[in-house]
């Protein structure tokens, strides 16, 4: 097996709360909207971000997700400045974003800070100025 992710699925509790904050809010643009069902962004060349309605999920997995809490996974942005990450904290505010955890250097000299969406999936926003974070920039 290769060594690559192709799809990110995310379950999604209420799938037009998810559409207004990703689409309206934050203003991306979907490759797929089946209505009721799932939405989904080419995040990367190969890479899409696909927001799953959760009885879909049920229907084929078998068993419900477990909820509460902070899910244990972040889903991370990177940019090439600090300033771009205060932007995109402020555009994820305007969005409508339930949790938003303001940007700081961090130990290991980047910057970083943190949103949720709607179901309480955290968005990483961050300038890694190291190797690995400067590889990822577009």
């Amino acid at each position: 097996m290769d060594q690559r992710v192709s799809f990110i699925t995310l379950v999604v509790t209420d799938l037009e709360a998810t559409r207004k904050f990703y689409v309206e809010g934050l203003g991306w643009e979907p490759e797929v909207d089946v209505v009721g069902e799932v939405l989904m962004f080419r995040v990367a060349e190969k890479v899409v971000l696909s927001l799953w309605v959760e009885g879909g999920f049920v229907a084929e997995v078998g068993e419900a997700p477990a909820r509460g809490g902070v899910p244990p996974i972040t889903l991370s942005h990177n940019l090439a400045t600090t300033q771009g990450v205060d932007t995109v904290l402020e555009q994820a505010r305007a969005a409508g974003a339930p949790h938003i955890g303001e940007a700081s250097q961090r130990e290991w000299g980047g910057y970083t800070g943190y949103f949720s969406d709607p179901d309480g999936f955290r968005w990483e926003v961050a300038y890694n100025p190291q190797e690995i974070g400067q590889s990822v920039l577009p």
